[in-house]
């Protein structure tokens, strides 16, 4: 693979802009998109941890590479509709890889990396579990991680090899498989998949017309470019961060993703440096740790320059209005501008986004009472407590968004219920899972799992269904017990899982397990009775507080706290809690 150099030798970023005209993802299959795209002058630029270009990839480079590619895939047998699985590392050799397996009719399963996971024998343990669900004929990977990756493909019995080897394979001349709208496109395992994993099979069609709907939504222009941090074994990062770019023709800026964890102001940096960098996206958290990161420095205004940023996305977590106004106090210096924060509201069963807000509109919120986000009956006995709900936008072009109730019944403005979505962006099933399929597609609509409410057109997100505790009939909240633990001194955010548990009594109680960084005995039970009378005072009742390590609570591959998996290793002692004397 080459690179592109300046004449004095050193790498020119791919342009902003150049004379072929944009098109918006407008195509009959990903194969014209690449097609199209390996037409500009535009491609990917990959940096090191301290945001320095090392790489440059154009898309006319990874076009003919991925051409290659295909070639050696089919000389070694496999066929249209077989799958090939690959390490999402964000790289040339992984972009040319997937969008070989497109060009060659084979569906790309891109698998996380052992970063994201505790150990290497949990990782093992994960991609054998993955691999088992997604059937391939092949892992490929990067030669550094050859031993794990290579014992999860024994496990499953399929071949594995890395990437370096796999290039040196003969390329003979073929033709290719010709591609249609309706063929699946890739499979994409969501963040949170565990135990038992669902690959999303998404089509050509879908993939096209959610990439239409996010680019149009975001009023992409000629002169944007993109900054990214995201991995690509996460929709979020995948879709929007990779797949579209090819789509809609846009140059970008990647940083890995472990590199943002080190040094997360290096994101910041790459804007900065960047010239013409207008949109970016991340979770809550990783604002949060910009914002944290910062809080000490005086020199915001000298170092960066973000003034440029015209989409500040957020989503794939719940949207926190302190976090994204800690991220406004300590950048506003550096020219962030607070109206650039962009909500949204996706997952991978729709492709990547449900709903986008406008751009320009920033960060909206309502605040709902307690007892209309439970279902219960006001207490009248204490003053109401409220919530901020973000305002996540609204629906992509051709896509409906309706909130149901239990029985099924569609739910008026401002009604709590499930979420519910349909459009040609929803995915085609679940890989070989009949049954999941039925449970969350119901005649062409998609069970989101999701609770919200529409307002004037706008959709609100409240939580997950499945997170939801009730206890005595009444519905709580794990994220109003974690926001409230967080106002404690010397919390994170992410530090606190909450969840519901049976007692020794037979009873259902609340259970929150914390971060603790404290030795001292006595600040410890101190620290305990302090978590316990706050959760007291949301929630009305007694609850179990366990003191954990630091770094224990468990998160899925795209960041988020996994409260399930928490309450799975609590349950099993995987998690151990610390001394606390009575």
């Amino acid at each position: 693979m080459t690179e592109t150099s300046a004449p004095e030798g050193g790498l020119t970023p791919t342009p902003n802009n150049c004379p072929l005209p944009r098109i918006r993802s407008d195509f009959p299959t990903f194969n014209a998109a690449i097609d199209y795209a390996a037409r500009s002058e535009k491609g990917m630029n990959f940096h090191d941890m301290r945001g320095e270009l090392e790489r440059v990839y154009t898309f006319t480079r990874m076009r003919e590479d991925a051409l290659d590619h295909a070639a050696r895939l089919l000389d070694m047998g496999l066929e249209k509709g077989d799958r090939v699985a690959l390490i999402a590392e964000t790289s040339p050799e992984f972009a040319a890889l997937f969008c070989a397996c497109v060009y060659a009719g084979i569906w790309p399963v891109p698998l996380p990396l052992p970063t994201t996971f505790g150990g290497r024998d949990n990782y093992i343990d994960q991609l054998a579990v993955q691999l088992e669900s997604a059937d391939p004929r092949l892992l490929l990977y990067p030669a550094e991680i050859a031993e794990m990756t290579k014992e999860a493909a024994t496990r499953k019995g399929c071949m594995g090899e890395d990437w370096d080897s796999f290039a040196s394979r003969p390329a003979p001349p073929c033709d290719l498989p010709e591609a249609e709208p309706d063929d699946i496109c890739y499979l994409q395992y969501s963040s949170g998949s565990t135990r038992f994993p669902t690959g999303v099979a998404v089509t050509h069609k879908a993939l096209l017309h959610n990439l239409y709907g996010h680019a149009a939504s975001m009023e992409l222009g000629g002169d944007d470019r993109v900054a990214s941090w995201l991995p690509w074994y996460h929709d979020m990062g995948l879709v929007g961060c990779f797949l579209s770019l090819i789509s809609n023709q846009v140059s970008v800026d990647y940083l890995k993703t472990e590199h943002f964890a080190r040094r997360p102001l290096a994101w910041l940096d790459l804007i900065s440096r960047n010239e013409g960098t207008t949109l970016s996206y991340s979770p809550t958290f990783g604002y949060d740790i910009c914002a944290r990161r910062i809080s000490s420095q005086s020199n915001v205004g000298d170092r960066f320059d973000l003034s440029r940023w015209r989409v500040a996305g957020n989503g794939a977590d719940m949207i926190r209005p302190d976090v994204m106004q800690g991220f406004v106090n300590a950048f506003a210096p550096a020219g962030f501008k607070a109206s650039a924060f962009t909500p949204s509201y996706g997952l991978a069963e729709a492709t990547l986004a449900v709903t986008v807000m406008p751009p320009g509109e920033g960060i909206k919120i309502e605040l709902v009472e307690e007892e209309r986000l439970s279902g219960s009956e006001r207490n009248l006995s204490r003053p109401a407590r409220y919530r901020a709900i973000v305002n996540c936008g609204k629906p992509l072009p051709d896509m409906d968004v309706e909130i149901r109730g239990e029985n099924g019944e569609a739910k008026g403005d401002h009604q709590i219920g499930k979420v519910w979505c349909r459009g040609p962006s929803v995915m085609h099933s679940y890989f070989r899972n009949e049954d999941a399929t039925r449970d969350c597609l119901v005649d062409g609509w998609l069970d989101t799992g999701d609770m919200g409410y529409m307002a004037d057109g706008y959709l609100f997100i409240v939580g997950r269904a499945k997170d939801m505790i009730i206890i005595n009939g009444k519905n709580h909240w794990p994220q109003d017990i974690e926001w409230a633990v967080e106002q404690l001194p010397g919390f994170n955010h992410g530090d606190i899982a909450a969840f519901s548990i049976e007692t020794d009594s037979g009873e259902e109680a609340p259970a929150v397990l914390v971060h603790c960084r404290v030795s001292d005995p006595a600040e410890r039970i101190s620290l305990r009775n302090q978590i316990a009378d706050k959760v007291r005072s949301v929630t009305g009742m007694n609850c179990v507080v366990e003191l954990v390590p630091p770094r224990t609570l468990p998160r899925t591959s795209s960041g988020k706290l996994s409260r399930a998996k928490a309450k799975k290793l609590y349950l099993s002692g995987e998690i151990e809690p610390l001394d606390v004397a009575a």
